[in-house]
């Protein structure tokens, strides 16, 4: 039985392998993803190095194209416009995870997601209450794959060999989620502050007694 799509997609029938993609044609999709996937992974992972984390960043790039595909001038040569669509995006993802964590350890620190201690004074309570919120809210925002990482590491306090064994997964991918999930965290928590005022958060009661 003949393949619907042509494997590999060669240049003459591109145009229609693209229109069939635009109306839902998951076949059509899947035929570019496996031409050209190997040369996007190939990309991603000279920006980052780590077989699980090239692996997630080519799966957000085919996603990324995917709803850009609309874009694409028919005229020009796709694969160009796909690998440097794919190099812009890798260089995105280098540019903000650079970033992120030069500043996460300065935004949240994983020992403030563990439970307060007993010995806490009234205003000391108050303020662990307001910042659980913050993260709860926070982690809330957050995919579920990222949320349910970093959950079982810094609240349930996981190894990665039981985080691996639970999602079944390999501890090189648990790993890479748990540290993308403390980024994406930091990201929200910084949402948070920013939206409401610090006073809000962190508000203590007057000595004077209740408003």
């Amino acid at each position: 039985m003949n393949s619907p799509v042509a494997d590999p997609v060669d240049g003459s029938a591109i145009d229609a392998v693209i229109e069939r993609c635009l109306q839902g044609d998951q076949l059509a999709w899947s035929a570019i993803v496996q031409q050209h996937r190997r040369k996007v992974f190939n990309l991603a992972y000279k920006f980052v190095g780590r077989y699980d984390e090239a692996e997630d960043l080519t799966q957000d790039i085919f996603i990324k194209i995917f709803k850009a595909l609309h874009t694409f001038d028919r005229r020009a040569n796709f694969q160009t416009w796909l690998i440097s669509v794919s190099r812009n995006l890798c260089i995105d993802h280098y540019r903000s995870v650079r970033k992120e964590r030069a500043t996460i350890a300065r935004d949240v620190d994983a020992s403030e997601l563990t439970p307060a201690s007993r010995e806490r004074g009234p205003y000391s309570q108050l303020e662990q209450t307001d910042l659980k919120d913050m993260i709860r809210r926070a982690m809330a925002a957050l995919p579920e794959t990222l949320s349910t990482a970093v959950t079982l590491r810094d609240l349930q306090e996981f190894s990665y060999q039981e985080i691996a064994d639970h999602l079944h997964l390999p501890e090189g991918t648990v790993k890479s989620r748990i540290n993308r999930g403390r980024i994406e965290l930091a990201r929200q928590i910084r949402k948070i502050q920013e939206s409401a005022p610090a006073a809000r958060l962190l508000a203590k009661p007057t000595r004077g007694g209740t408003a």
